[in-house]
C-alpha cells in the first residue's frame, strides 16, 4: 500500500520504517528539512536500536523516501498517517496546533485528489479530538464529506522507546477506531499479517484506550514507589513485596512497570496524566489518584534528590539523562529534573550518558538540548571512567547495563545510590536504592 507519514519524530520514522520493511511504499513528511535529510540518506532522527538499519533497507529497495512537500505525499499515497506531537499545555490540556496544522494542510491536499484518501490519527489525542477537531477542519479545507469522499480513523500506537521496532512487530493488540467500516478495513489490511488481535471500535473508544493504557502505566510506576518508599521506611526491601505481587498474572499486571524506582517521565506518560486529570476537572469528575500521580512523582525526584543532600560531599556523578536507556529522549525526563536541583543547590555534577551524547551531535534533539537545557548539556562528558574517578557520589539515573557493575561493587571510598534496582541486595553502608 501506499502510505504518508506526516511527523518523523519517534513514531513517525518507527512506523516509516517498519512499514517500508513490510513492503509499503512510504512517503515521510515533516516540516524539518534536516529530518528530511537524515531520511533520504538512511540516517535515523532519533535514537532507537535496529531503525537506521529498516530506513536503510527501505531506501535501497526504494520503498522509502522524506519530502517536505504536503500536496505530493497526499496525492501518491493512498492513506496518510498523522504522527505529529500533542504536548501539553500549562494547564495541563492537549496542545493541538501541530494536529490541526498538519490536517489543514492534507485536507488543501485532498481537494485536488478524485480518488478517496485515508487520514489515519497514530498521535496521542483526548477523546473526541478526532470528530471534534480533525473531522471538521479536513471537511472544511477538503471540500469533502468524511465517511463518503474520505476515510478517518484513529491508531493509537503502544511502541516503547528503546524497544520500539519490536512493540511494532510484535504486538499485545492492533486498536482501530474507525469512522466507517471501509476505513477500518483499510487499516486491518495493513496490520492483518501481524501476530496479534485486531480491535475494532468507535474512534471515541480507540482515543479513551491509548489513555487508559498511558495512564495506567503512570499509576503502576507510582503506586510501585509508594510501596517502596512506605517499605524502606519500616526495614523492608520494597523489591521484594513488588516482585510477589507481580506473580498474580490473573489480573494482568505488567512486572515491567510494577518494580520500586525512579520518578517516570518522557513524552507520553506526564502529558497524558495531566491531559486527562484536566478532562475529568472539566467535566467535575473525582478523579483522586490521577490528581495525585505527578505530585508522587515530583515527590519521588526530590526524594532522590534529598538522599544524595544527605551526605556530606558535593561532588556528585549522574549516570543516565535520559529518562530511561536506549534512548536519547530528554523530554519531561526526571533525571533533567534531578540534574537541575543539584545544580541549583551547588552540587559539582558531571553527567554521563552516550545515547544523549550522540544526540547532542548529531540527532534530532539536538536543537533541544542546545535551546533548552544547555546548562544541564554543558555537564555532559563522554568518557564514563572520568565521571565515575571524579565524582564521591555515583548516581546510577537509568537502566544503561554498564551501569550495573557499580551497583554490584562501589568503587573503593565512593558511595553510589541507585535509582533503577541494579542493586543486588537492599540499601548498606556505600550503596543505597530509592526504595530498598
Amino acid at each position: 500500500m501506499r502510505i504518508s507519514i506526516f511527523g518523523l519524530g519517534y513514531v513517525g520514522a518507527v512506523c516509516a520504517g517498519c512499514l517500508s520493511a513490510r513492503g509499503h511504499d512510504v512517503i515521510g513528511v515533516d516540516i524539518s528539512a534536516n529530518k528530511i535529510d537524515l531520511i533520504n540518506n538512511g540516517k535515523s532522527p532519533i535514537v532507537e536500536p535496529g531503525l537506521e538499519e529498516l530506513l536503510q533497507q527501505g531506501l535501497r529497495q526504494g520503498r522509502l523516501r522524506g519530502t517536505t512537500d504536503v500536496a505530493a505525499a497526499v496525492l501518491e499515497s493512498d492513506v496518510s498517517f498523522i504522527c505529529v506531537g500533542t504536548p501539553s499545555k500549562k494547564n495541563g490540556d492537549l496542545e493541538l496546533n501541530y494536529i490541526e496544522g498538519v490536517c489543514r494542510e492534507i485536507g488543501m491536499a485532498m481537494r485536488d485528489k478524485n480518488e478517496r484518501h485515508t487520514v489515519v490519527v497514530r498521535s496521542t489525542v483526548l477523546p473526541g479530538t478526532a470528530k471534534n477537531v480533525v473531522l471538521p477542519i479536513l471537511e472544511d479545507c477538503s471540500g469533502k464529506k468524511a465517511g463518503v469522499d474520505f476515510g478517518l480513523a484513529v491508531n493509537p500506537e503502544f511502541l516503547r522507546e528503546s524497544t520500539a521496532i519490536k512493540d511494532y512487530d510484535f504486538p499485545p493488540m492492533t486498536v482501530i477506531g474507525e469512522l466507517d467500516k471501509a476505513s477500518g478495513d483499510l487499516l486491518a489490511s495493513i496490520y492483518e499479517e501481524l501476530d496479534a488481535p485486531i480491535i475494532r471500535k468507535d474512534i471515541e473508544v480507540a482515543e479513551m484506550i491509548k489513555y487508559t493504557c498511558n495512564v495506567w502505566h503512570a499509576a503502576k510506576v507510582t503506586f510501585a514507589n509508594e510501596i517502596g518508599n512506605i517499605a524502606k521506611a519500616v526495614g523492608v526491601d520494597g523489591r521484594e513485596v513488588m516482585d510477589v505481587v507481580c506473580q498474580d498474572h490473573k489480573l494482568n499486571l505488567s512486572k515491567y512497570y510494577m518494580k520500586p524506582g525512579f520518578a517516570f517521565g518522557g513524552s507520553c506518560l506526564p502529558k497524558d496524566v495531566r491531559a486527562l486529570n484536566y478532562r475529568a476537572g472539566s467535566l467535575d469528575v473525582e478523579a483522586p489518584l490521577i490528581g495525585s500521580l505527578m505530585r508522587s512523582n515530583a515527590a519521588q525526584v526530590q526524594k532522590a534528590f534529598d538522599i544524595i543532600a544527605s551526605h556530606d560531599s558535593r561532588k556528585v556523578a549522574l549516570l543516565g539523562l535520559s529518562f530511561k536507556a536506549g534512548t536519547d529522549d530528554l523530554r519531561e525526563s526526571p533525571q533533567v529534573e534531578l540534574a537541575e536541583m543539584l545544580i541549583g543547590k551547588g552540587f559539582d555534577l558531571s553527567i554521563y550518558d552516550r545515547n544523549v551524547e550522540y544526540a547532542r551531535v548529531h540527532g534530532a534533539n539536538k536543537e533541544y538540548i542546545e535551546s533548552k537545557i544547555p546548562h544541564v548539556s554543558s555537564l555532559l562528558n563522554s568518557d564514563l571512567d572520568d565521571v565515575v574517578a571524579k565524582a564521591d557520589i555515583i548516581v546510577l539515573g537509568n537502566s544503561d547495563e554498564r551501569f550495573a557493575k557499580l551497583a554490584e561493587q562501589a568503587p573503593s571510598g565512593k558511595r553510589v545510590i541507585d535509582l533503577v534496582g541494579f542493586m543486588p541486595h537492599a540499601s548498606n553502608g556505600v550503596a543505597e536504592g530509592i526504595c530498598w
